[in-house]
């Protein structure tokens, strides 16, 4: 069938395209794409990858076809797509790290094992790589049947589709990467919409306090819709957090935080949380900085933890349906994390408003919504 997908050459250009898109292989599965989250990965992705590609990486959408080995998801069913694809044989999918799986995931380094088969998606007969193997971007898709994720029917596309990236990496790095403990104080590092997430796995977890820290008061207020006890405006010539720190440590009676996580993704701040826990507090990277920082070795004293944990440690198919009962049972939101949406002709006005701050989460709708 013939569709529509935003296609980049990864050097900072990107349209939108006429594709070709196949039946699924054996393994595969095809989705129509309801709607598409907006995350900075995919600008990331625009301005470096120097190669063509479908853009996108969040998503939700319906099974319009499976292969014939596929058992777990039948034509019609709703899905959230998930970028970080099990193969479920390696070393570490043995060891039930299956977000970092050594053959399928594009994070560790891998090719494109984890893509649908070559002819899944074309161009001018020409076939197509899509992010992370995905390609949300899009009005259909081919993936690997271990790329989706039932869900029940009646939960909206928009908010379904933030679930496989910002808001996983953002809960998941509090509940399952720091294993958060009732009771214990907690610092969020930037309030955009992994931030939030974080912010509400830390309520989940029984966090108090939950001090929100961003430059902007308009996401503090917002952060205290989503769980945030305390808020601190930080200064933006405060990198190393001086200032902060001994706002932290006044609210906690001279010592700092049980835990930290830092959300921005700016290199400057990497050894921030560090510098906001106590002795043998941990400290957690949530928003994947992968340059190269300078670490003052007398902010690990003593006995801290720093982890760098990859999309808040995922197991898509025990952490999606939780994600999902938790949304239905009001303790978490995902409709408010949506703060403006676009269609496939406005993807470029989606990209400036986040990156111009102004959204929590931006999705783009593409299939008419019930």
């Amino acid at each position: 069938m013939q569709a529509r997908a935003i296609i980049s050459d990864g050097k900072g250009n990107m349209a939108l395209k006429t594709i070709t898109v196949g039946e699924p292989g054996n393994d595969e599965v095809q989705v129509k794409i309801m709607a598409a989250g907006l995350c900075h990965t995919d600008w990331d992705s625009i301005q470096n990858w120097n190669k063509e590609f479908i853009v996108g990486h969040e998503g939700a959408g319906i099974v319009t076809a499976v292969g014939c080995d596929v058992s777990s998801v039948a034509v019609g069913d709703h899905v959230i797509l998930n970028w970080a694809i099990p193969c479920g044989e390696c070393f570490q999918c043995g060891e039930g790290n299956l977000h970092i799986c050594e053959v399928n995931s594009p994070v560790c380094g891998c090719d494109l094992s984890g893509h649908a088969h070559p002819q899944a998606c074309t161009q001018d007969d020409m076939p197509l790589e899509r992010s992370f193997h995905l390609g949300t971007l899009s009005e259909y898709t081919v993936v690997k049947h271990t790329a989706v994720v039932k869900m029940p029917k009646h939960i909206p596309f928009a908010s379904a589709s933030i679930v496989g990236c910002g808001v996983m990496t953002g809960w998941g790095s509090v509940i399952n990467a720091a294993n958060l403990k009732a009771g214990s104080s907690a610092c969020i590092i930037g309030c955009g919409g992994v931030g939030l997430n974080a912010i509400q796995g830390a309520k989940q977890a029984g966090a108090y306090p939950i001090i929100a820290i961003d430059i902007n008061e308009a996401r503090l207020a917002q952060a205290k819709s989503f769980g945030a006890t305390h808020g601190i405006i930080a200064a933006r010539d405060d990198i190393d957090f001086v200032e902060v720190a001994a706002k932290v440590k006044e609210m906690l009676g001279g010592r700092g935080a049980d835990y930290a996580f830092e959300c921005t993704a700016i290199p400057a701040l990497g050894s921030a949380p560090l510098a906001l826990i106590r002795s043998a507090g941990t400290a957690v990277q949530v928003s994947g900085i992968e340059q190269k920082i300078d670490f003052d070795c007398e902010l690990f004293e003593w006995d801290k933890i720093y982890i760098n944990p990859l999309y808040g440690q995922c197991n898509p198919q025990r952490d999606f349906p939780v994600l999902i009962r938790l949304y239905e049972s009001g303790q978490l939101k995902l409709d408010e994390l949506v703060t403006n949406t676009y269609t496939l002709e406005t993807v470029t006005e989606g990209l400036n408003d986040m990156l111009d701050g102004k959204n929590a989460k931006g999705v783009v709708l593409i299939g008419e919504q019930s």
